[in-house]
């Protein structure tokens, strides 16, 4: 369905720019196959005869104007300038003059072209990666510098966010489309998978890790999933999203706080010397214990334990007693398999 209002709009967009004179509905409806095959022609009048007489107070006629005017609202909010212009006899007839809506020239400097093309090395590894560079191209066949004009041969960054997991694409689709999806997950401390219907809202990568902020559907809250830990194939479903969609800044707080960056307390661990050492970097205190073991106070929040628990045996928790039982318990679900 989306993919054929698509069409339908790209259709109507054309024929508002391809032509030179205002079209009336019933010519534009006689021009374009999804209104044709959907409504008809219209007052017995052959496809495109020019006619601008009103239409019939038919069913079909009715259907045919909504679906109009929702089409011309919708270019118009794209950005599209469509005009209206009234003929000496009467007739309403709609076209897009292209003056009005070519874009301005594109203009960047080298710096801001070095972040463009930073920003699209992001998503080599992603779906996205076609789309990056064909704009890239794009861009510099219009005389858009290359970053290479202020780095040199090598760029001074050299940015890469991986996106291996299977379930990466499938996410990113129907976040973008807004649809609901179905997937088996497991949890950390849990040794088999559980079904989850989440109404999906953003992707976010923290520390190299993927996560999916959503609505979990059966237990009606927010939830934050980690990619990696999602089994088997995503599943769409094809029903309407329940829940409000927050903005973008309140989806990275909530990824944030689950993934463990919004601290509530302290924590103290062991670290093996020479170990640890995005933990050391953490860290608000360090402290020499000899036998090749060091103590760091480091900040605690949701999601420390699954976090230290990557670390295996090089780190111990020493406090609070309810992070050492969250570690130990992951690592038990771990041993079972």
């Amino acid at each position: 369905m989306a993919i054929a209002k698509a069409e339908r709009l790209m259709n109507l967009a054309l024929c508002l720019l391809g032509t030179r004179r205002p079209l009336s509905k019933r010519e534009l409806r006689g021009s374009i196959e999804a209104y044709l095959e959907a409504f008809g022609p219209g007052n017995g009048a052959a496809p495109g005869d020019g006619s601008g007489g009103p239409d019939n107070a038919t069913g079909s006629d009715d259907a045919f104007n909504r679906m109009f005017e929702r089409d011309k609202d919708d270019l118009r909010e794209l950005g599209l300038i469509i005009e209206t212009v009234e003929s000496v006899d009467g007739d309403t007839g709609y076209l897009a003059r292209r003056d009005s809506n070519r874009l301005p020239p594109i203009t960047l400097d080298v710096e801001e072209a070095a972040a463009l093309g930073l920003a699209a090395s992001v998503w080599q590894q992603a779906r996205l990666a076609a789309a990056a560079s064909g704009a890239l191209q794009k861009l510099r066949a219009a005389g858009m510098p290359l970053a290479e004009e202020l780095y040199g041969s090598h760029s001074a960054l050299e940015t890469r966010i991986p996106a291996h997991e299977a379930a990466f694409e499938p996410l990113m689709l129907a976040a973008r489309d807004r649809r609901p999806v179905v997937f088996d997950y497991r949890k950390a401390n849990s040794a088999r998978p559980e079904q989850r219907h989440v109404e999906p809202w953003q992707l976010e990568c923290w520390r190299g890790h993927w996560y999916l902020a959503g609505w979990d559907r059966e237990r009606k809250a927010e939830r934050v999933f980690r990619l990696s830990r999602i089994t088997g194939k995503v599943r769409s479903r094809g029903i309407p999203f329940t829940a409000p969609v927050p903005d973008h800044v309140t989806v990275r707080e909530t990824v944030e706080r689950w993934a463990g960056e919004t601290a509530t307390g302290t924590a103290r661990i062991k670290v093996r010397a020479d170990h640890g050492y995005p933990l050391r970097a953490r860290a608000m205190s360090t402290r020499e214990l000899g036998d090749g073991w060091d103590e760091l106070e480091i900040p605690y929040g949701h999601g420390l334990d699954a976090w230290l628990v990557e670390f295996g045996p090089d780190v111990v928790v020493v406090e609070p007693a309810e992070l050492r039982d969250a570690v130990l318990d992951r690592l038990r679900a771990v041993a079972k398999g």
